[in-house]
């Protein structure tokens, strides 16, 4: 389709806004977050992991603990936003980040933490320990 203004022609695009689970938006979100950490990147890594973003149809809200991580997070969300939007195949996907200082970063130390951290994410995980009666 074509649009022509002032005698340029502008091409509009129909892109992809597939309907997408809270569950299928974490499993990219983490797999960003260790794509950070891969190349090194870890403060920007850990931001992504200090809590778990929320999902509101199609708008992700994200709780960051100060103003300071916010900024940040601000400077790596564009990236983040076409990661997602690419594979997640939706470019309706918005990021929202709300400053709330009261949260408690979850970070997992000891092997309970991360099995109970995993098991928060995707309940299955104890399915699965069960089947094959696997310890922690």
């Amino acid at each position: 389709m074509l649009e022509t203004q002032k005698g340029i022609e502008k091409v509009v695009e129909h892109l992809p806004s597939n309907s997408f689970t809270e569950t299928e938006m974490l499993e990219f979100w983490f797999k960003y977050a260790q794509r950070l950490s891969d190349k090194g990147l870890m403060i920007m890594s850990s931001l992504l992991r200090i809590s778990d973003p929320k999902l509101d149809g199609y708008k992700i809200i994200y709780e960051l603990p100060n103003e300071g991580s916010k900024i940040d997070f601000d400077r790596e969300k564009p990236e983040l936003l076409g990661y997602l939007r690419g594979h997640l195949h939706n470019h309706e996907i918005t990021i929202d980040v709300v400053v709330n200082e009261a949260i408690k970063s979850k970070v997992a130390f000891t092997a309970q933490d991360k099995y109970n951290r995993l098991n928060e994410i995707n309940p299955n995980l104890e399915v699965l320990k069960k089947l094959f009666d696997l310890d922690i």
